[in-house]
């Protein structure tokens, strides 16, 4: 699974070059432990004028059905080889695809004797890049908020994250990001080909520090490298 992310650079011109963006870019605070159920930026684009847009959604999915919106903490990811059958992605996968953005993310390695070990994995550049993602509109019913929520899809592990954990987060290369966000692609069988696991040669993992094991530690000491 992926269950805490980062997304600290964020340089408005990197961040518009990476996901072709032309409109306005949130002002967002650089963000060295995402949980879920907190908010995140992804990219949509829009049907009408083709654009994409990085807008604000909350983490956890909850389905448009769904009568408790407590549902979404339980469904922060997808699996890639389930998510066209499941009834709670399947519509989401056919015609509201986003790209979560991100820098890093983190997983938790058995160890020997003790807790699991925190280890934080980026790619090698550490640029910014997307997870595959869905995204539903969940109304509430008595107050008639709209909430925009989304999960991140996980595959099997490379040879790096393999050691670690048997699932990673799917993270599309750039040349992908444009078939996984066309809408006039409504039929899922299309892009799920898409939903592999990143070259593990592009890749690192390292050590860091069991702080981040709690979402009320947010700052630049989570991603370095522990003794």
């Amino acid at each position: 699974m992926c269950g805490r992310f980062t997304l600290t650079e964020l340089d408005p011109d990197l961040i518009a070059k990476t996901f072709s963006l032309e409109s306005v870019i949130p002002d967002l605070p650089p963000r060295y432990n995402i949980a879920p159920t907190q908010p995140v930026a992804a990219v949509i684009r829009d049907a009408e004028s083709g654009r994409n847009a990085l807008v604000v959604m909350r983490w956890g999915l909850i389905p448009h059905w769904a009568k408790d919106p407590t549902i979404g903490s339980r469904m922060i990811n997808a699996r890639a080889e389930t998510v066209a059958d499941k009834p709670s992605f399947r519509v989401a996968l056919c015609r509201r695809r986003c790209l979560i953005v991100a820098d890093g993310f983190y997983e938790w390695q058995p160890q020997p004797d003790g807790p699991k070990a925190p280890v934080y994995i980026t790619l090698r550049d550490h640029v910014p890049f997307g997870f595959a993602g869905l995204y539903e509109r969940w109304t509430e019913p008595e107050s008639g908020e709209v909430l925009t929520t989304c999960t991140i899809i996980t595959t099997r592990p490379n040879d790096l994250l393999a050691p670690i954990h048997n699932r990673m987060p799917v993270i599309l290369p750039r040349a992908a990001y444009d078939r996984w966000l066309d809408p006039a692609i409504t039929d899922g069988a299309q892009v799920t080909p898409l939903l592999k696991s990143y070259p593990a040669d592009q890749m690192i993992a390292y050590p860091v520090s069991r702080r981040v094991n709690s979402p009320a530690n947010d700052d630049p000491g989570l991603i370095e490298r522990s003794a």
